[in-house]
């Protein structure tokens, strides 16, 4: 019952706005995690971002490799360097990963600031 009664308010709210500001509004319109996840490689720190999956990835794959190598080991001391291994690079991998999390975050928050501005710079103006 909510959804309904949301869907209804957002088609009040958009059929009040005026012209310019439907256009602040799409402009800025939220964007879905995909999306926020690919604006994590453009812009200023874009490469950073680069580095960081191409290093997650690498590590990523030498992981799979160890853990191949772990199921295949008959002994205890290989299996035990292979499986160690394979475990410490998945975690980082992982860790690599997450690590994006807050910056797409903090654009989200960012995002919805700038929107909020450029209704009230429409309003005064």
């Amino acid at each position: 019952m909510p959804d309904v009664f949301e869907k209804d308010l957002d088609a009040q709210i958009k059929a009040a706005l005026t012209r310019q500001d439907r256009e602040i509004l799409e402009a800025t319109q939220e964007l879905g995690w995909f999306q926020l996840g690919l604006n994590q490689f453009t812009g200023k720190l874009g490469w950073v971002t680069w580095v960081l999956i191409i290093q997650q990835l690498a590590m990523f794959v030498v992981a799979i490799w160890c853990a191949v190598n772990f199921f295949a080991a008959t002994d205890v001391l290989p299996a035990l360097r292979w499986g160690l291994s394979s475990a410490v690079l998945m975690l980082a991998s992982l860790q690599i990963k997450l690590s994006l999390m807050p910056q797409m975050q903090a654009d989200r928050v960012i995002r919805e600031v700038k929107r909020l501005q450029l209704m009230i710079a429409a309003k005064d103006g």
